[in-house]
């Protein structure tokens, strides 16, 4: 099979705002076409219908989060609550950029935050050592049992508790569209790519993954990672791809 070049990528996520973004120095350096395309979106639970869920957050004593998501709307809920987290509640981040993130909210370093090592099934190894605080996982409609399972097992203190949904989005108008690359940030990506595409197949298509469940769920999908971040070595996905770009078309 000849190689091309490759000349365009696809990045599951809304486009940046402004004119600065590290994709755009990408684009320019390569000569690339990049276009942007959210695969999903986010679905508030408006207060009323958390209240029906009759979960008093300040009752619990940890709060476990798994992605941005989660952070934004586990503190949205709170102000449209009016409640104000006490300075001992203690936050279980799934990888050091969440618990990072946290700082938008509260003053990390006056906080106890734990982090995991990039999956819930790490963070579990952190929890572990924690069993006598009273958990809440601010969660969407769409999680892995993984949390669940344990905290049952080990019988932990533990609820979970609907913040907000993951939505796929409608990405008919992308069905005769090819990319060279197209890189995907969350297992719900994947999921939206399926219902979009039943019949996707990624023969030429070189797919990049940034995250460990992103990894599992492209995995699991029967599909190949070409490109893989973050890692020591490449910490952002936009140097996997520049590296990754670089090699392949390096004499071509």
């Amino acid at each position: 099979m000849k190689k091309t070049k490759i000349k365009s990528i696809l990045i599951s996520q809304p486009k940046p705002e402004g004119l600065k973004s590290p994709y755009f120095e990408l684009a320019k350096k390569h000569g690339l076409k990049v276009d942007f395309r959210p695969f999903i979106s986010i679905s508030p639970v408006h207060y009323k219908e958390f209240k029906t869920q009759k979960i008093n957050i300040l009752e619990f004593t940890a709060i476990i989060l798994n992605s941005r998501n989660s952070v934004d709307h586990f503190f949205r809920m709170c102000a449209e609550l009016k409640l104000e987290t006490p300075p001992e509640m203690k936050y279980f981040c799934v990888n050091d950029s969440i618990a990072n993130y946290l700082a938008k909210y509260i003053q990390v370093r006056k906080r106890k935050v734990f982090t995991g090592k990039g999956t819930e099934i790490e963070l579990l190894n952190v929890v572990k050592n924690h069993p006598t605080e009273k958990y809440l996982f601010a969660c969407s409609d769409w999680r892995k049992p993984d949390i669940e399972k344990f905290m049952k097992k080990n019988k932990f203190h533990y609820k979970e508790s609907l913040f907000y949904r993951i939505i796929s989005s409608d990405l008919s108008d992308l069905t005769h569209v090819n990319y060279d690359i197209i890189v995907f940030f969350s297992p719900a990506d994947i999921r939206s790519l399926f219902e979009n595409f039943p019949k996707f197949k990624q023969n030429k298509t070189n797919i990049a993954s940034f995250g460990a469940t992103t990894s599992k769920a492209i995995i699991d999908a029967k599909l190949n990672i070409n490109i893989s971040a973050p890692s020591l070595q490449y910490p952002s996905m936009v140097m996997a791809l520049d590296k990754f770009i670089e090699g392949h078309n390096k004499g071509l």
